[in-house]
């Protein structure tokens, strides 16, 4: 039996970040939950395609200036447009029985915990998991994931500098 200074102490929440920065971003709030935030990545963007999955990824604040600039009620974007990334996660039954599609997500959720600082504030990323998610190796699942999360974001940067640089539609440029 092991005495009380022999234990081992149990870790508290906030020291699971990966990280040593001053402002970790916790799990439960990088979560894409509402359909209509689904709805409208999809809307946003394209299919993106890897050798193990399809992704979509849109930036947040730039989608909101364009809908603003045309007029567009953001109902959806109120109080979420300046804060950290989010990702959603669809496996559908196409995937496999029940206790397949979760092993499947716990996989992805637990690689999405560890380098979801990798993509910058105000993106939204959905990740669409194919079967061999189920049987590929972590290592290889984890640079996987990592590389669409470095893609995304620079995709999602090219396309906010080029917003930047577009007048609003229904506007000239009277130069």
């Amino acid at each position: 039996m092991m005495s009380t200074s022999q234990t081992p102490r149990l870790k508290l929440p906030e020291e699971f970040s990966t990280t040593g920065s001053a402002n970790p971003i916790r799990v439960r709030d990088a979560k894409l939950r509402k359909h209509a935030d689904y709805q409208r990545v999809y809307k946003a963007t394209r299919k993106q395609f890897s050798t193990s999955m399809a992704w979509f990824a849109v930036d947040r604040t730039g989608a909101q200036a364009t809908a603003q600039r045309a007029g567009v009620e953001t109902r959806a974007f109120e109080g979420d447009a300046t804060s950290g990334p989010r990702v959603g996660l669809t496996v559908g039954k196409v995937l496999g029985k029940a206790h397949e599609r979760n092993r499947i997500k716990r996989r992805l959720r637990e690689i999405v915990r560890c380098h979801i600082e990798e993509l910058p504030d105000g993106v939204d990323l959905i990740l669409h998991p194919k079967r061999s998610v189920m049987t590929m190796e972590f290592g290889k699942l984890d640079a996987e994931v990592l590389r669409i999360f470095r893609q995304a974001a620079t995709q999602v940067g090219k396309a906010a500098a080029g917003n930047s640089k577009r007048p609003a539609s229904g506007t000239r440029d009277i130069s």
